[in-house]
C-alpha cells in the first residue's frame, strides 16, 4: 500500500531556497552571481555556496568561467520527461465541466497541422446543433478561432509560411478570401489575447479561442468556445472570461505561464 505525505508535513527549508534559487536563475536575463543570487533569495553567502555547490554537482546549475551560474543540463532531462508525461487531451477533459458554468457552450481543443487544425478534444451541446465536433476532424486553420490563436503566438513570415499553399476554399459567406486578411485576424488576435471566428467555419456561429502555452511561450494548441450568434452579445464577457481562464489552467499544466 502507497505510503501518503501528511498533510501537516512542513517544507524542508533547504529544498525550498535551492527550488528559490533555480527559478531565480532561470528567469534571469543575464546570469547571475552568488552575490547577486543570496540578495535575491535572501540567505547568507555561507548558507548560498553549499547549495550552489550541491545544484552545480547535481547538474541543476553550471557555474561558469566568470562566476555566474546558468541553468544545468539536468533540468532538461525533466523538461522533456514533463512533456512526455503530460497529456493535454487528458488535461482538457479533466476540467472542461468544472471550468466552465456555460452548460450550453461547445468547447473544443485543436492543435495546428500544417494549414489545418486537428480537433483532439470536444464537448458538444445542443447550442449548436449545426455541427458535429469530432476527434481527428480537422477544418482551415485560417477560419477557425483556435487556428488564429494558435497563430496569434507566430510571426506574420511564419504565418505566410504555413499557409504558403493559399487559402482553401471558403466554408460560409463570411470565410477570409486573403492572407492578409488572416493576418489582421491575428494581429487583432495578438491585441486581445482570444481569437474570434465570426461565423467563418459555420453560419450562425461564433467562436472564441485562446492560445495553450507551453514552458517556452510557444502555443501548442488552441482551445475555442462556441455559441450560436444571436446570443452572444449577451454572453461575451462571460464567455471571453471563461475561455481565458481554461486558457490559462491548460497552460499551466503544460508548464506554460
Amino acid at each position: 500500500m502507497r505510503e501518503s505525505i501528511p498533510k501537516e508535513a512542513k517544507r524542508v527549508p533547504a529544498l525550498d531556497r535551492g527550488v528559490q534559487i533555480l527559478d531565480f536563475v532561470a528567469g534571469a536575463e543575464i546570469a547571475p552571481n552568488a552575490t547577486e543570487i543570496c540578495k535575491k533569495v535572501g540567505i547568507a553567502k555561507s548558507s548560498a555556496h553549499g547549495l550552489l555547490s550541491t545544484l552545480c554537482e547535481l547538474g541543476l546549475l553550471v557555474r561558469r568561467g566568470d562566476q555566474t551560474y546558468s541553468m544545468g543540463p539536468h533540468v532538461a532531462r525533466w523538461g522533456a520527461a514533463f512533456e512526455r508525461q503530460t497529456d493535454i487531451g487528458r488535461e482538457f477533459a479533466q476540467i472542461w465541466d468544472t471550468a466552465t458554468t456555460l452548460p450550453g457552450a461547445t468547447i473544443t481543443l485543436s492543435v495546428l497541422e500544417g494549414d489545418r487544425v486537428v480537433y483532439i478534444g470536444a464537448r458538444n451541446s445542443g447550442a449548436t446543433p449545426w455541427v458535429d465536433f469530432r476527434i481527428g476532424m480537422s477544418l482551415p486553420a485560417a477560419f477557425t478561432a483556435t487556428g488564429m490563436a494558435i497563430m496569434s503566438r507566430m510571426s506574420n513570415a511564419e504565418i505566410r509560411a504555413q499557409l504558403s499553399n493559399g487559402l482553401p476554399a471558403p466554408l460560409t459567406p463570411y470565410s477570409v478570401r486573403t492572407i492578409d486578411d488572416v493576418l489582421e485576424n491575428v494581429a487583432a488576435a495578438r491585441a486581445h489575447g482570444l481569437s474570434i471566428d465570426q461565423q467563418q467555419t459555420r453560419e450562425g456561429m461564433i467562436c472564441l479561442g485562446a492560445p495553450i502555452l507551453n514552458a517556452q511561450g510557444r502555443a501548442i494548441a488552441g482551445v475555442a468556445v462556441s455559441f450560436p450568434v444571436e446570443e452572444f452579445d449577451d454572453l461575451r464577457e462571460q464567455l471571453t472570461k471563461e475561455i481565458k481562464a481554461i486558457a490559462e489552467t491548460l497552460s499551466a499544466r503544460m508548464g506554460g505561464g
